[in-house]
């Protein structure tokens, strides 16, 4: 039976799934606010918001597990200077999810996921986690 079972497994088996999980909180660190998939974006706010809750203890064990997660080191440092100091009177819900509605090529859910604290990012800042299909940039382009 499943009973208590939530991982959400995005159609990828485990490595597939924690790599592309890593990235997109590599990018979201990075950017601080990045557009996905809806169901990518509900799936990576456990995970960043767990990162969030690590960093904010600031010691080495914390940091090592950061970087074996993610395995950038820039983005660790990034996380722990300034993503985690910028959450420090919070006590969680460090993530907001926003729909944006669907893609245009295959109607799949789209939304932006970023950081409840910080500074407003222009849009032209925005970084797509999902790939643009051909034929979008062609329709783009018309």
């Amino acid at each position: 039976m499943r009973h208590r079972r939530n991982t959400t497994k995005l159609k990828r088996n485990t490595a597939h799934r924690k790599s592309l999980l890593a990235n997109l909180a590599c990018s979201l660190i990075q950017h601080g606010r990045i557009k996905t998939t809806f169901g990518k974006a509900k799936a990576l706010r456990p995970v960043a918001e767990k990162l969030v809750t690590q960093a904010k203890r600031n010691d080495l064990h914390s940091r090592r597990l950061a970087i074996a997660f993610l395995r950038q080191k820039d983005a660790v440092s990034t996380l722990f200077d300034k993503v985690a100091p910028a959450a420090a009177n919070r006590q969680g819900g460090y993530c907001r999810i926003t729909k944006l509605g669907q893609r245009m090529t295959d109607a799949a859910p789209m939304a932006i996921i970023e950081w409840v604290d910080q500074p407003e990012v222009e849009s032209d800042e925005l970084v797509e986690a999902v790939e643009e299909t051909p034929k979008a940039e062609a329709a783009a382009a018309e």
